[in-house]
């Protein structure tokens, strides 16, 4: 064939969805969640649609309407999976409350400053609207950080370092709440902040009473 009739190469940005749509299981998946969780980063609940996600994703709409009603219940299972969502935080266990409420709250900080984490704004500023929304934000991201919270204040309390009368919900959830309002205010929460948090709020509300 000579190369007057040869067809032409393909470019590599019409190669890319090609490619994308070659992914099977578990790596596909896994890029439809990152697709929903980007999208709604960027707009809103409101303007996310199967064309846009499977456009970001490299894929055809259909193969998102094969496992998924609504862009909702995709949102759902993006946000609870391990991986590109939200999984149980890691308990630190550093050996001192310092240390572990600065792995526990500066790494929640960072998650809210990735896609994922961002994605959520769109739903906590919505709670009117949408709240079986922000009901699934609350229980699938920070509430499983303020039971980790709990378990830090139990062990300070075997320390010496805080008053058992502290450990409880209410005291637990100050810290996830605050780096969330702090994302919310400001767009990210950098490390200086989480340490202000944890010496002039946390530490002195769980003190040890003597």
């Amino acid at each position: 064939m000579s190369s007057a009739s040869r067809p032409p190469e393909p470019s590599a940005d019409s190669a890319a969805p090609a490619r994308a749509t070659r992914r099977r299981g578990e790596a596909f998946t896994r890029a439809l969640h990152q697709a929903v969780l980007e999208e709604l980063a960027l707009t809103s609940f409101e303007e996310l649609a199967f064309d846009k996600i499977a456009a970001r994703a490299g894929t055809g709409k259909s193969a998102l309407y094969r496992r998924w009603s609504t862009p909702k219940e995709l949102l759902l299972d993006a946000l609870s999976d391990p991986v590109t969502g939200f999984g149980t935080p890691v308990d630190p266990d550093t050996g001192s409350l310092h240390g572990d409420l600065t792995e526990l709250l500066g790494s929640f900080a960072r998650v809210l400053d990735e896609p994922r984490g961002q994605a959520l704004r769109p739903l906590m500023t919505k709670r009117p609207r949408h709240p079986e929304l922000f009901d699934e934000v609350l229980r699938l991201i920070v509430l499983p950080h303020e039971r980790v919270l709990l378990d830090i204040l139990g062990r300070a309390v075997d320390r010496g370092e805080a008053d058992p009368r502290r450990v409880t919900r209410r005291v637990a959830s100050v810290g996830p709440r605050m780096i969330v309002a702090e994302s919310m205010q400001k767009g990210t929460v950098d490390a200086a902040e989480v340490e202000a948090i944890i010496n002039e709020v946390l530490l002195p509300l769980a003190a040890s009473r003597g």
